[in-house]
């Protein structure tokens, strides 16, 4: 035994003293004789022993076999330029700009560099069995900064305790630079120094928001912490203000009058915006003839003005739980360019000739001016359609067997059916979330996007169909890329598993019926959470682009967004190349327009997670009202720090942490999507039904903890709950894998 150990002993020796070796090396090649020499290694074992380890090296990947039994270091540069990432738990990064790699960076070798801060770094040589690291040499380009937080004002200096995962420490603030902010208030910081020698940074107040947990101080945080906009400038409300409707006889003239035909709006209760509206007329051939009447945006707002200015810097209405931020001021918004019913409005439309079975016919695109004549909640739509009776049945029955046909020649031509809840909340006059109910997807929601889907893609089509013998012109489209291919086979493996077979290559229709065949005979069963979760997360992003892949989810080899100008500004963007191509205008600056497509897409990225950090911060202050109460869960995330659980009741999501598992030391099986128990293999999967007890709700970090309940682990007391204290856990801790691509809310696709 002792003889093993003093072998093992010196292998180890060996390696180690190779590994110095090899690190300390810039150029130049070695040989095991080489190397065997400078380690002191002369007997013909231990010279054996090198050359193993250096083969082994080579196959891992570690050192370069340039020629039989001749090696060097791999040329990876001494410097590189990168990328800073930071965090709060210290695993501080660099994401180098040659090959994206990540590279770990010491909080000692950081130089104090934020996130997003274009960084130089010098990168240790690769030593075998530990991560490669890198240190800070330069910061080439500081990225603006701010940070929310609370304010903590003593008698000789304030500070800011940050809210955020990108920065531990609290923030410095002379008190001259306070901005009249107190103890308690909501505040936004911005870092204007931050010495070498120092631990923390120092800044300026830039806003005061309110007070720390009032409604409005917290919606408008969210916001600012996702650099978007929370008020408007007063400059752009005086511009749009003087705007007027404008529709005289000339205008009129210019355009085709529809506002003789039956016209209405269907949207969501508390709309304002209503930027699209239906009309229907039976033609004399028997045919039908539907209008899908875009609010013609694009008329009021001019390009390089400024409220287009604004408008293209936000690229995005905002929705969060309990307000909209729009893109455009209220007067155009809510008022100039509103459908609103019994007033005449212009508009950009898309006209459709159907026959009685819901075939298109023809179809056409045109400046129109309209006239709605009801303004239709999605329930009182939905009322007419489920008892035939009210204003306008015959019409909007129409119209919903027509949406019916469109839905289901879709989905045979390979859309992909996901049909999601989506969780909203009734809010006090406070702001305080009182009850949670589910947003459900009915035959009149239905019924409108069906139109606009079909609106959207004649649109794209009647660009991007280039005839022969003619030059593609640049527009924008709305693309979705095919699904990744091993999330797609993970997904194929899990399904075998339960009895389903999905099919991963062929045509992407085939694909995607599979795909819906799967979610419907998963109805109800089980495993529905696990395979319908996994399905979405196996899906691509969807983004703005010139480059038209087609959108894979809508099964659509063309597609844009035309029917929202109002709250998107690709879609204004698209009314304005559809006017200039249809008038015979040449193609514009691709490279510009793609600039503008890739912001477009970045802000509404923020905006989708400026939605779901508010919709979190809620769960979490409802939740609050519910500690220590137990509910009926799935398990609806798994990661290395523990369990993510979306309650059946609310939809609310909150975390097991890894450490309240105390039956068992667990293991993360990524392949699996479980957790597994080393001693007794008990196995928590992703889509398995679980209980849980409420037992932290953060609303400051907008974290909400949970603990299983089951026979060995009975509910605990309020008291011992609130003993139970979060172990220094970092917020980072509480990013779900996925959740940052996710779609933000679209009231139109």
């Amino acid at each position: 035994m002792s003889k093993i150990s003093k072998s093992s002993r010196k292998a180890a020796q060996i390696k180690s003293a190779v590994d110095t070796y090899i690190a300390a090396q810039t150029g130049g090649t070695y040989n095991y004789r080489q190397v065997s020499a400078a380690i002191g290694q002369s007997t013909p074992a231990g010279q054996k022993a090198v050359a193993m380890y250096l083969a082994e090296l080579a196959f891992d990947g570690v050192i370069i076999e340039t020629a039989p039994g001749k090696y060097k270091t791999p040329s990876r540069t001494v410097t590189a330029t990168g990328v800073f990432s930071r965090r709060s738990n210290g695993k501080n990064s660099v994401i180098t700009d040659g090959d994206g790699e990540e590279i770990f960076v010491a909080e000692r070798n950081s130089m104090h560099a934020l996130n997003g801060d274009k960084v130089e770094v010098s990168i240790a040589a690769r030593v075998k069995g530990r991560e490669p690291e890198a240190k800070v040499i330069k910061i080439l380009e500081k990225k603006a900064q701010t940070f929310i937080g609370t304010l903590k004002v003593d008698k000789y200096f304030a500070y800011l305790i940050t809210d955020s995962k990108y920065l531990a420490t609290d923030i410095y603030i002379p008190k001259a630079k306070l901005k009249g902010g107190k103890t308690g208030d909501k505040a936004i910081v911005r870092i204007t120094n931050w010495p070498d020698d120092a631990n923390n940074p120092q800044g300026e107040v830039v806003d005061i928001l309110g007070k720390t947990g009032e409604n409005k101080a917290e919606m408008h945080a969210i916001l600012a912490e996702f650099g978007l906009p929370y008020k408007y400038p007063e400059a752009v409300e005086k511009a749009a203000d003087k705007i007027g409707a404008g529709i005289t006889d000339e205008e009129v003239a210019r355009r085709e009058d529809m506002r003789g035909v039956t016209t209405f709006t269907i949207d969501p209760r508390d709309a304002k915006d209503f930027d699209d509206a239906l009309s229907i007329r039976k033609l004399p051939n028997g045919n039908y003839e539907i209008g899908v009447h875009i609010a013609d945006v694009t008329h009021y707002v001019r390009p390089g003005s400024i409220i287009d200015k604004e408008a293209e810097e936000r690229a995005t209405s905002v929705y969060l739980v309990d307000r909209v931020v729009p893109m455009l001021p209220e007067h155009l918004s809510n008022g100039i360019c509103s459908l609103r019913p019994d007033e005449d409005k212009l508009t950009f439309s898309v006209i459709f000739e159907m026959d009685k079975n819901g075939k298109i016919v023809d179809s056409r695109i045109a400046r129109t001016v309209i006239r709605s004549d009801r303004r239709f909640t999605y329930e009182e739509a939905q009322e007419v359609i489920e008892t035939g009776k009210g204003d306008f049945a015959e019409e909007i029955l129409t119209l919903d067997k027509f949406a019916k046909v469109l839905r289901k020649n879709r989905y045979e031509n390979g859309s992909v059916d996901f049909d999601r809840v989506e969780v909203r909340f009734d809010i006090d006059e406070k702001g305080h979330p009182v009850s949670v109910f589910f947003k459900e997807s009915k035959d009149a929601n239905k019924l409108i996007e069906e139109f606009m889907l079909l609106a959207n893609k004649a649109v794209a089509e009647a660009i991007g169909i280039v005839p022969k013998r003619k030059k593609a012109k640049a527009f924008v489209y709305r693309i979705h890329d095919v699904p990744d291919a091993e999330r797609l086979s993970n997904l194929a493996a899990l399904a075998r598993t339960f009895g389903y077979k999905l099919k991963t290559e062929g045509e992407a229709k085939d694909i995607n019926r599979s795909i819906n065949k799967m979610l419907a005979d998963v109805k109800g069963k089980g495993e529905e959470n696990l395979l319908a979760t996994l399905a979405i997360r196996s899906m691509a992003k969807a983004v703005y682009s010139t480059e038209n892949v087609g959108h894979y989810g809508l099964g659509f080899d063309y597609y844009t967004h035309f029917t929202s100008p109002i709250r998107r500004y690709p879609d204004m963007m698209v009314h304005r190349l559809l006017e200039k191509y249809l008038a015979g205008g040449r193609t514009v600056s691709l490279d510009k327009l793609e600039e503008e497509c890739k912001h477009s897409s970045e802000r509404e990225q923020l905006a989708a997670n400026a939605e779901r950090a508010s919709i979190k911060y809620k769960q979490v202050e409802y939740m609050g009202d519910h500690l220590g109460e137990v509910f009926d869960g799935v398990i609806s995330g798994v990661t290395e720090w523990g369990l993510y659980i979306e309650l059946d009741d609310n939809k609310c999501e909150g975390l097991v942490p890894m450490r309240d598992l105390a039956d068992d030391f667990y293991d993360f099986d990524e392949k699996n999507y479980c957790l597994i128990g080393r001693k007794y293999n008990n196995r928590y999967r992703l889509g398995d039904k679980v209980k849980v007890q409420v037992a932290r709700a953060d609303l400051q970090r907008k974290q909400l903890d949970f603990v299983i309940v089951d026979e060995k682990n009975p509910p605990r007391s309020l008291d011992t709950l609130k003993a139970s204290k979060p172990m220094g856990r970092s917020q980072a801790a509480y990013e779900k894998p996925g959740k940052k691509k996710g779609k933000g809310r679209q009231k139109r696709h």
